[in-house]
C-alpha cells in the first residue's frame, strides 16, 4: 500500500539522503531579483507616456499603439510558461540573460519602427518575449527554491515591492527623458538601461541542486500540468488573475491620455503613475507579509473587492488633480499586491519544482486580461470618444474576481509517494 506525502517540501529536499545542497543566500536572491524586477517592470510601467508622442509623430491612431501594447501583454503571457519551464529545467540565470538581450533589442527596434506592423513586432512581440524572461515567474521560481517556505510569501512581497519602486523611480526618469531628448532617444537610453539585467542574472545563478529542488523533483512536466489543470483552486486562481491584468494594464497605459483629454497637463499623469508605484511598494510588501499569517484567498478577495470600490468612487467623484492623486494612491496599494499571494499559493499547493512554469500559466491568464484591457481601451475610445465604458467593465470584473477567489482551497496537494527504483 502506498504512503501519502505532501508535495511542498522545503527547498533542498531533493538529492542524496543526508545531503544538504548549497543555496544562494536570501540577501543575494532578494537584492539581485529585486533589481531585475525594478528594471524590467520600471521601464514597462512608463510605456503609457509614449502613447501620445509616438502616435502624433507617426500619424497613428491610439488603437495602433494600444494594439501593440496588447500584443506585448499577450506575447508575454504566451511565452511565460515556456520561459518558466526553461528556468525550472536549466536555471533562471540563462533565461534572464536571453530576456535582457531581447529587452534591449525590442526597445531599439521600437524606436526605429515606422509602420504599425513593425511597431507591433518590436513593442509587441519582442518586448513581450523579453518580459516573460525577466519578471515575476522566473524570479519567483528562484525565490521558491532558495528561500525557506516560512519566509517565502514575505520574500515575494519584497520582490514585488521592488517592481513597484521601479515604477516610482522610472516614470519620472522616462518623462524627463522624453521631454529633454525626445521619445526616440529616450527609448534608446532605456535600451541601454535594460542591459543591466545581464550582470544581475549572474547573482541568481543557482547551485546545480537548487534548480531541481522542491519535493516533487521526480514529477514530469506533463504530470505537473495535468495535475494543476484538474485541480479547481488552480483554475480559480487563474481566472481571478485575468481580472488583475485587465485592470492594471488598462489604467497604466490609458491613464495619461485619459487625463490629458480631461484637460490636465502631463505633470498630473506623471505624478499619478509615480503615486501608484510608490504606494504599491507598501501594498505588495503588506500583502506578502500578511500572506504568512492570513488565508491568501481572503487577501486576494479583499484586494479585488477594494479595487471595484476605488474605481467606482473615482468615476463618480468630480474629477480634479486631488481626486486623481487620491485614486492613484489607493490603487497603488492594490496594484500588484495580488502577485505575492497568488504565486505563494501556487508554491504552497503544488510545491516549487515546477513553480515557474505553473506560475507562467497563471500569468498567461493575467496577460490575456491585459491584452483585452489595453486593446479595448483604445478600441472603445476610438469608437465612442470616451473611456467610460471600460471603467465600468473594470468595476464589474473586480466584483467577479472577489467572488472567484473565495472558494480556493489552500491545502497542499497530497500525492502517492514515488517508489524508488
Amino acid at each position: 500500500m502506498s504512503t501519502q506525502t505532501p508535495t511542498a517540501a522545503a527547498p533542498g529536499a531533493a538529492g542524496a539522503p543526508g545531503a544538504a545542497p548549497a543555496h544562494l543566500s536570501m540577501a543575494q536572491v532578494l537584492l539581485c531579483g529585486a533589481a531585475v524586477v525594478t528594471l524590467s517592470m520600471g521601464i514597462r510601467h512608463g510605456f503609457g507616456l509614449w502613447l501620445q508622442p509616438i502616435t502624433m509623430d507617426r500619424g497613428w491612431t491610439r488603437e495602433t499603439f494600444a494594439f501593440a501594447m496588447a500584443v506585448q501583454n499577450l506575447a508575454w503571457g504566451l511565452a511565460g510558461p515556456v520561459a518558466g519551464a526553461l528556468a525550472d529545467r536549466f536555471g533562471a540565470f540563462r533565461v534572464l540573460l536571453a530576456g535582457g538581450v531581447l529587452y534591449a533589442l525590442g526597445l531599439v527596434l521600437m524606436a526605429l519602427s515606422t509602420s504599425g506592423l513593425a511597431f507591433m513586432g518590436s513593442a509587441g512581440v519582442l518586448l513581450g518575449l523579453a518580459q516573460s524572461g525577466t519578471t515575476y515567474a522566473v524570479i519567483y521560481g528562484v525565490i521558491g527554491r532558495q528561500v525557506d517556505p516560512a519566509r517565502r510569501s514575505w520574500a515575494m512581497g519584497i520582490t514585488a515591492a521592488a517592481g513597484s519602486f521601479g515604477q516610482f523611480l522610472m516614470v519620472p526618469v522616462e518623462t524627463w527623458l522624453i521631454g529633454s531628448t525626445g521619445w526616440h532617444t529616450a527609448l534608446l537610453i532605456c535600451a541601454a538601461l535594460a542591459l543591466a539585467i545581464l550582470p544581475l542574472a549572474f547573482g541568481l545563478r543557482e547551485p546545480a541542486q537548487g534548480a531541481h529542488a522542491g519535493g516533487s523533483a521526480h514529477q514530469s512536466l506533463g504530470a505537473a500540468l495535468r495535475e494543476a489543470f484538474s485541480h479547481p483552486p488552480f483554475l480559480l486562481l487563474t481566472a481571478g488573475y485575468f481580472v488583475c491584468g485587465f485592470q492594471v494594464v488598462f489604467i497604466g497605459v490609458h491613464m495619461p491620455s485619459y487625463l490629458k483629454d480631461k484637460g490636465f497637463g502631463p505633470e498630473v499623469a506623471t505624478v499619478a503613475l509615480m503615486l501608484i508605484g510608490l504606494f504599491n511598494v507598501f501594498g505588495t510588501y503588506a500583502a506578502g507579509t500578511l500572506g504568512q499569517r492570513l488565508a491568501k484567498k481572503h487577501i486576494l478577495a479583499a484586494i479585488y473587492g477594494l479595487r471595484a470600490v476605488v474605481i467606482t468612487a473615482f468615476v463618480l467623484a468630480p474629477l480634479s488633480a486631488a481626486s486623481v492623486y487620491v485614486f492613484s494612491a489607493a490603487m497603488g496599494l492594490l496594484w500588484l499586491s495580488t502577485v505575492p499571494p497568488t504565486n505563494a499559493l501556487v508554491a504552497q499547493i503544488f510545491g516549487v519544482r515546477h513553480m515557474s512554469m505553473l506560475g507562467g500559466f497563471v500569468f498567461l491568464s493575467h496577460q490575456i486580461g491585459s491584452f483585452l484591457g489595453v486593446w479595448l481601451g483604445g478600441r472603445l475610445y476610438d469608437a465612442t470618444g470616451s473611456y467610460e465604458v471600460v471603467w465600468w467593465i473594470t468595476v464589474a470584473l473586480g466584483v467577479a474576481a472577489m467572488l472567484i477567489n473565495l472558494p480556493v482551497r489552500e491545502t497542499a496537494i497530497v500525492r502517492p509517494a514515488l517508489k524508488s527504483a
